[in-house]
């Protein structure tokens, strides 16, 4: 099997995608581009729906798989290689209709993180997530399996400057709202009634201070003394939350 036992690498130019959310979503998306599937029949007759005719399917067994994929991925008898996904710009994002909140993710590494975060952006109705091309992690099954399908559905816009999109959110009218732990004021105190661009910084480090002053303000999540901190991810969902209740 190409790649190796536990290496999860693609064929070049390609990314691969494991797990049966991941898989059905990326299969059902009509951006992406599809260069095989390597499934057990198990995992075929999981899938919502029929694969178009000749599709490129080789039949493998559990072994066989775990080769394919990260080591110990829970592949659930789904790997698919395919396209990535074309890059987008923020530009691309205010063309379209909608209100629902930025994510902007400032030096956010983990693929779990990011997944996670795609999965809650997807939840509560963002409009994308923004991050920086070099302080976050590529396009791979990580992001996609702890994504649960919504890496398909989520824009994700990545720049090369994060403090100068975030002065294109400003000018396109969202208040942008840095999560930091010192903020005086809580976040429900800090939410304007119109469109929010949520900023979030790596954990331990938090924010930047170039990214700090290009927010319009501060805020805390209101919890517990007895915990420092919540989970980058966590701290999204939680965020999320409150823009969709306020």
């Amino acid at each position: 099997m190409q790649g190796g036992r536990g290496s999860g690498r693609a064929s070049t130019g390609q990314v691969r995608l494991w797990g049966r959310h991941a898989v059905e979503a990326a299969l059902k998306n009509p951006d992406r581009s599809h260069r095989k599937l390597w499934a057990t029949r198990e995992g075929i007759d999981s899938l919502d729906g029929e694969l178009p005719p000749g599709f490129p399917v080789e039949y493998a067994d559990v072994q066989d798989l775990a080769r394919l994929v990260a080591r110990d991925a829970p592949h659930q008898g789904l790997v698919l290689e395919c396209a990535p996904l074309e890059d987008l710009l923020l530009e691309d994002v205010f063309a379209q209709n909608g209100t629902g909140p930025l994510v902007f993710l400032d030096q956010v590494t983990d693929p779990h993180n990011v997944g996670a975060i795609l999965r809650s952006a997807a939840a509560f109705d963002a409009r994308a997530i923004v991050t920086q091309d070099r302080h976050a992690p590529p396009e791979s099954g990580v992001v996609a399996k702890s994504a649960s399908g919504a890496l398909e559905t989520i824009p994700w816009v990545r720049v090369v400057n994060l403090a100068r999109a975030l002065e294109s959110a400003a000018e396109a009218g969202y208040w942008r709202i840095g999560l930091a732990g010192e903020a005086e004021a809580t976040l429900a105190e800090a939410l304007p009634a119109g469109p929010v661009a949520i900023v979030l910084g790596a954990e331990g480090e938090g924010m930047r201070q170039n990214i700090v002053a290009h927010c319009d303000a501060l805020a805390r999540l209101p919890i517990s003394r007895n915990m420092e901190s919540l989970n980058v991810s966590n701290a999204a969902a939680i965020a999320l939350y409150a823009l969709a209740s306020r």
